[in-house]
C-alpha cells in the first residue's frame, strides 16, 4: 500500500506478456539486470550497528533495467540466504540470487528474473483489485503462499524459487471478508516452525482492519487452533509483513507514516509464539525501531533464516511504490538477543 503520494511510472510494457514462452511453460519471463548502491551504515549520522535487538549486517539500495521493478511487498529466501523469491502489489514475481561477500555481506541480486503472477485460470493477474499481493511465505520445500489485500484471499503456487508456470489453488482463510477494510485487507503471512505451539499452521495479518476494540484482525489458517485471533494495533502503526523466529515466537514488522512533516518509521514487535491461540489478543515487546535519521523507506517484507554460523538473520525490503522519490532497499541485521 502506498505511503505517501507518488508519480506512477509508466505501466509494464505489453511485451512482458507477450514475450513467449519461458522453461516451465511460464509466459512473460524476463531477465532483469539489477544495480546496487551499498549501505554501509544504517545510521545516516553515526556508525553504530546496534538498534535495539537487532545489529546490521549490511544492505543496499537498487534499481532494475530489462523489466519493471518495483512495488516489492514481500520475500522469502533458501534457508543458505541466498536463493529469493520477492512478489509486487501489481502481480508479478522477482526470482534470483543474493550475492554476498566472504563475510556474508549482502551486495546485491543476481540471475534475476520477472514474471507476472498467474491467476486460478492460469491468465496473469490483470489490474490492481486482482493483482495487489502483499504476504508472501514459503510452506515446505516448494510450496509458496501469497495473501492479496484489496481482493482478500490466499494463493497457494508451486516452484520455489521460479513459480512462474504455476497455476494457485485458493485456500481458506478464517478472517470474515465483511471485517477486511478496502487497501488495508490481508498484509502478513508467516508459516510457523513445525516444532513450534503453532505446529506449522499458517498465520495472516490484516494491515489495518479493526475491530471496535481497535485490534487488528488476524487468523490462523490450520492446526488445531484455527480460527481468528487479534493482535493489538498502536493507533499510529499498521502491520506490512511478519514471519516466524526459529523457535516459535512471531516477528512482526510495521510501518507509520504521518505525512510530509511526520515522517515514516518502521518496528518490529515479537509475539509469543504461544500466546497465539483461536480467540486471543497478543501485543509483544517492540525489539527494533527506525525512522528517517536511518537508511529506511517503506520497508514491507520481512525474511527469517538461521546463517551457517546458527545466528538469526532478518532481511527486509522495501516497497517503493514505482515512485521516484522512494527507493528499493535490501537491508539485512542479526538478531542479537535471540532465545531459542
Amino acid at each position: 500500500m502506498p505511503v505517501r503520494p507518488s508519480l506512477r511510472l509508466a505501466a509494464p510494457l505489453l511485451a512482458c506478456l507477450l514475450a513467449g514462452t519461458a522453461e516451465g511453460g511460464a509466459t512473460g519471463v524476463l531477465p532483469v539486470t539489477i544495480t546496487a548502491q551499498p549501505i554501509a551504515a544504517f545510521d545516516k549520522g553515526s556508525k553504530d550497528t546496534r538498534f535495539g535487538a537487532l545489529r546490521f549486517v549490511g544492505g543496499f539500495s537498487f534499481t532494475a533495467r530489462g523489466a519493471s521493478v518495483g512495488g516489492l511487498s514481500g520475500l522469502v529466501l533458501r534457508h543458505d540466504g541466498r536463493d529469493f523469491l520477492a512478489v509486487s502489489d501489481d502481480g508479478r514475481w522477482l526470482s534470483g540470487r543474493i550475492a554476498r561477500d566472504e563475510n556474508g555481506v549482502p551486495t546485491g541480486l543476481e540471475e534475476a528474473e520477472s514474471a507476472p503472477m498467474l491467476g486460478a485460470g492460469g491468465v496473469p493477474l490483470d489490474g490492481k483489485t486482482d493483482a495487489d499481493a502483499e504476504g508472501l511465505a514459503r510452506r515446505g520445500a516448494d510450496e509458496i503462499l501469497v495473501s492479496f489485500e484489496r481482493r482478500p484471499r490466499i494463493l497457494a503456487y508451486r516452484g520455489f524459487p521460479r513459480p512462474f508456470a504455476s497455476v494457485p489453488e485458493t485456500l481458506d482463510q478464517p478472517v470474515p471478508l465483511r471485517e477486511l477494510r478496502i487497501n488495508k485487507g490481508l498484509e502478513a503471512l508467516a508459516v510457523s516452525p513445525e516444532a513450534s505451539p503453532l505446529e506449522g499452521a499458517v498465520v495472516t495479518i490484516a494491515e489495518g482492519s479493526i475491530d471496535e476494540a481497535g485490534n487488528l484482525f488476524a487468523g490462523i489458517l490450520d492446526g488445531p487452533q484455527q480460527g481468528v485471533f487479534k493482535l493489538r494495533k498502536d493507533e499510529r502503526w499498521q502491520a506490512s509483513d511478519a514471519d516466524f523466529l526459529p523457535g516459535g515466537d512471531l516477528l512482526v514488522l510495521e510501518r507509520r507514516y504521518e505525512g510530509f512533516f511526520g515522517g515514516l518509521g518502521t518496528r518490529i514487535r515479537r509475539i509469543a509464539g504461544g500466546d497465539i491461540t483461536r480467540g486471543a489478543l497478543v501485543d509483544g515487546p517492540v525489539i527494533f525501531e527506525a525512522d528517517l535519521g536511518q537508511e529506511i523507506d517503506n520497508l514491507e517484507g520481512l525474511a527469517v533464516w538461521s546463517d551457517a554460523s546458527g545466528a538469526t538473520r532478518l532481511t527486509l525490503i522495501s516497497d517503493d511504490n514505482h515512485s521516484f522519490l522512494q527507493r528499493n532497499l535490501l537491508l539485512e541485521f542479526v538478531l542479537e538477543d535471540d532465545r531459542r
